[in-house]
């Protein structure tokens, strides 16, 4: 099968259009339209629907494109690895976490990355859903439990608690409560039940809520947590890393925590080689060394 031409079927299929897919491809809208009308032709199908609104994959469209988003993803992991320089660090670099780790730990620390490697360009893909490293979804991952696929690099880098934090301010106007009994006097701000969340973090909310709290604010994601705690508004489920971060948040019921949670960092065995990531690597390594050390100080760990 003539590869160029499922090189355009592709881009077809992902624009959804065949001008969309020229601009990318920098092809005419002609030649496109010739190219997907050959390739149905030596296939004996139709691999799309043809609507005003642009193109939809029929079923047997669907197939190929999933055959040929796997081929796309090898070739531009072979690619990457090709153009990585034996001295140099540049280029993207796909690096995925959850949303919490990298909004409030891993983002404000990359200006220093960026000083030392002012041409290397982070795609910082935050969300809670695993990708799949090896299918090339992302170059890095950082979660907060060891991957299981056996394909993968993987260092664990350091191991989190999720812990009880207020303000200043609302401990003053409130209180500072001195037993987990006494939490129902206060406001718990807390991830919902339906948010994606590590284990750990669910179970210290399930303790708590058996302590018949009246009243409540949850949020799904940590940084809308960490936003109520610094606006006074109750006291906050969170994890431990923010704390370097905010020194003013008070940490409270200090003998209460959830188990360690172990944060890893992982990446394709394909791209051991790959200047970009050991680069990366390097940095969250060294982060994580100043981090423990900035806590130590503070008296945090």
């Amino acid at each position: 099968m003539d590869w160029d031409k499922l090189r355009i079927f592709h881009a077809v299929a992902d624009a959804g259009s065949l001008t969309h897919a020229g601009d990318v491809l920098h092809l005419s809208q002609s030649a496109v339209s010739r190219q997907i009308r050959s390739l149905e032709e030596s296939l004996n199908t139709t691999l799309f629907h043809r609507h005003a609104r642009g193109l939809i994959l029929t079923e047997q469209g669907e197939l190929l494109f999933d055959a040929t988003h796997s081929m796309h993803k090898r070739v531009e992991a072979a690619t990457a690895r090709i153009r990585d320089s034996e001295e140099e660090v540049f280029g993207q670099l796909r690096v995925t976490t959850t949303f919490g780790f990298g909004a409030l730990w891993l983002a404000p620390r990359l200006t220093k990355l960026y000083e030392k490697y002012p041409e290397l360009n982070i795609d910082l893909m935050l969300e809670e859903r695993v990708l799949d490293l090896p299918m090339r979804e992302a170059d890095v991952a950082i979660r907060m439990k060891e991957p299981s696929q056996a394909d993968l690099i993987r260092k664990r880098l350091m191991g989190i608690r999720m812990r009880l934090y207020a303000s200043p301010e609302y401990l003053a106007s409130r209180g500072t409560p001195q037993s987990m009994e006494e939490m129902r006097d206060h406001r718990l701000i807390c991830q919902n039940t339906r948010s994606a969340q590590v284990s750990a973090g669910m179970q210290l909310i399930q303790e708590l809520m058996t302590f018949d709290i009246h009243s409540t604010l949850t949020v799904n994601n940590y940084f809308g947590v960490l936003q109520g705690v610094i606006s006074n508004l109750g006291i906050g489920v969170l994890p431990d890393y923010i704390i370097e971060d905010f020194p003013n948040i008070v940490r409270v019921l200090p003998e209460v925590e959830s188990i360690e949670v172990p944060v890893f960092l992982a990446y394709p065995e394909e791209l051991r080689q790959s200047k970009r990531v050991a680069a990366f690597r390097d940095f969250v390594q060294e982060e994580i060394i100043a981090h423990r050390r900035s806590l130590r100080a503070m008296g945090a760990e």
